[in-house]
């Protein structure tokens, strides 16, 4: 068993050598926790912000002209995967509510602007019938989701 000269030894050496007088706060911030936290949550956000796919994953046709603009979440990303189904983010539409839930959208969000991603094996029919779908919800601009070629 430690005496008390011993543990008035020990609380000295963890306070680091400080003397303070008895009811007297201790000021000092200890920042290490939080900068643990800090580091922690950066490294989830690191690791999970490119998982983080808007829509359906489709396989876009390839262009030499491409340009690249980054996903800011401003956009109704409608896809069309290979089987010719209709995504309107990860909800399955048909393509006749396409027009419906467009408009409700962009009620709601009226900056959003109309992004299509349709699979290169898609006919172009179901491309032209949701684009038909997107005219009638009164989207005049869309953009059409493309890859870019692959330089060897």
């Amino acid at each position: 068993m430690a005496t008390k000269h011993q543990l008035h030894s020990i609380r000295k050496r963890v306070r680091g050598g400080k003397k303070r007088e008895a009811g007297k706060l201790n000021a000092d911030i200890n920042v290490t926790p939080l900068v643990d936290v800090v580091l922690v949550l950066l490294i989830i956000f690191m690791v999970v912000t490119p998982m983080i796919a808007s829509g359906v994953q489709v396989d876009l046709p390839q262009t030499a002209n491409h340009d690249k603009k980054p996903d800011d979440g401003k956009d109704i990303i409608v896809s069309i995967t290979h089987d010719k189904k209709i995504y309107m983010g990860q909800k399955l539409l048909k393509t006749e509510e396409l027009t419906g839930v467009i408009e409700a959208e962009r009620r709601k969000f009226p900056e959003k602007t109309v992004y299509l991603k349709a699979d290169h094996k898609v006919p172009y029919g179901t491309v032209q019938a949701a684009m038909e779908a997107i005219h009638k919800a009164a989207i005049n601009d869309v953009m059409l989701g493309t890859e870019e070629i692959k330089k060897k």
